[in-house]
C-alpha cells in the first residue's frame, strides 16, 4: 500500500512540473515583442516572395551610346570582354565618315592633303543573363562621355506558360485526332479532312514550341546594342603631285606672290608676339628721357 501510495505521489508532482513548464514556455512566448513577431514574418514572406521570383523569365535589353577616346581600341576591348564572360559579336560596323576634304597647293610637285573624319561603330552582343551586369560594368570602363544608357526587362513567364499549355492542348488533339484516322478513318474525303486537321495541329504544337525556345534564348542571353563614336579627327597627309609639268610664267607670278604674302603674314604674326618686349623698351625709353637726362 505504502509503495502504490508513493507511486500516485511521483506521478503528481511530474505531472505538476510539465504544467509548470508549459505555462512559463507560454509566457516567454507572449513576452515576445511585437515587432520581433512581424519581422520574422516579414522575412518569411519576403523568402517565400524570392523563392518564387526564382521561377520568373526575364528578357533584359541594353541599349548604349557613348563616346571614347578611340574606336578601333574600344570595339576590341568590347570584343574580348564579350568572349571572356561568354558572349558572342552578332554585328559590328566599324566605319569612318569624313566630313571634310581639302587639297592645299605646297609646290609644283607636293600638294597637302587635309582631311577630316568621324569613326564610329554599331555593335550588338549576346551575353549570358546572368553576367549582364558584370559585362555592363567592365564596358563602361572604355566611356568617355555617355550619351544615353537604356536597361530593359520584361517579364515572360506567362506567355511561356501560355505557350506551354497551347502545345499541351494541341498536342492532345494532336493524338486523339492521329488515333480517329488509324481507326475510324474509311472514305478517302473523310481522311484527307483528318489529315489536314492534323497536320494543322501539328503546325500549331511546332509553333509554339518554337516561340517557347526563341523566348527561352533571349532570356538566357540578354541582347546588348552599343553605338560608340570618337572626337572627330582631322588628318594631313602630303602627296606627290601626278603629272609633271612646266609651270608658265604667270603661274610663277602667282605663286611668288603668295608666297611673300605668305612670309608677310609670319612676319607680322612673330612681331606681334613681341609686344610685351616692345612695350617694356617704350617704358624704359620714357622713364630714360624723364629723369636721366635731368
Amino acid at each position: 500500500m505504502k509503495t502504490i501510495t508513493k507511486f500516485g505521489l511521483v506521478i503528481f508532482t511530474f505531472a505538476v512540473t510539465l504544467y509548470s513548464c508549459k505555462q512559463a514556455g507560454a509566457t516567454a512566448e507572449e513576452a515576445i515583442p511585437e515587432n520581433v513577431k512581424l519581422e520574422k514574418s516579414a522575412d518569411t514572406i519576403a523568402n517565400l516572395v524570392q523563392k518564387k521570383d526564382l521561377n520568373r523569365k526575364f528578357i533584359r535589353t541594353a541599349d548604349i551610346k557613348f563616346k571614347v577616346k578611340n574606336v578601333p581600341q574600344s570595339t576590341y576591348a568590347i570584343e574580348n570582354t564579350t568572349a571572356k564572360f561568354g558572349g558572342f559579336v552578332t554585328y559590328t560596323n566599324l566605319q569612318s565618315d569624313i566630313s571634310e576634304k581639302t587639297k592645299t597647293k605646297i609646290n609644283q610637285d607636293s600638294t597637302l592633303e587635309t582631311t577630316k573624319y568621324n569613326v564610329e561603330n554599331n555593335i550588338t552582343i549576346r551575353v549570358p543573363n546572368t553576367q549582364l551586369d558584370t559585362i555592363l560594368k567592365t564596358i563602361s570602363k572604355q566611356i568617355d562621355f555617355l550619351d544615353f544608357r537604356v536597361i530593359k526587362a520584361d517579364d515572360v513567364s506567362l506567355q511561356i506558360l501560355a505557350n506551354q499549355l497551347a502545345q499541351n492542348r494541341s498536342t492532345s488533339q494532336e493524338k486523339r485526332v492521329q488515333k480517329a484516322v488509324d481507326t475510324k478513318g474509311k472514305k478517302l474525303a473523310t481522311i484527307i479532312d483528318a489529315e489536314e486537321n492534323l497536320n494543322a495541329k501539328k503546325e500549331a504544337n511546332d509553333s509554339k514550341k518554337l516561340e517557347n525556345l526563341s523566348l527561352q534564348d533571349q532570356v538566357n542571353f540578354s541582347t546588348v546594342t552599343l553605338q560608340i563614336y570618337q572626337r572627330e579627327t582631322i588628318k594631313q597627309e602630303v602627296v606627290a603631285n601626278e603629272k609633271m609639268h612646266r609651270q608658265n610664267i604667270g603661274s610663277k607670278i602667282i605663286d611668288g606672290l603668295r608666297t611673300g604674302w605668305y612670309m608677310l603674314e609670319e612676319i607680322i604674326a612673330f612681331l606681334i608676339q613681341l609686344w610685351s618686349l616692345f612695350l617694356i623698351g617704350i617704358m624704359c625709353f620714357l622713364l630714360y628721357k624723364k629723369y636721366l637726362k635731368k
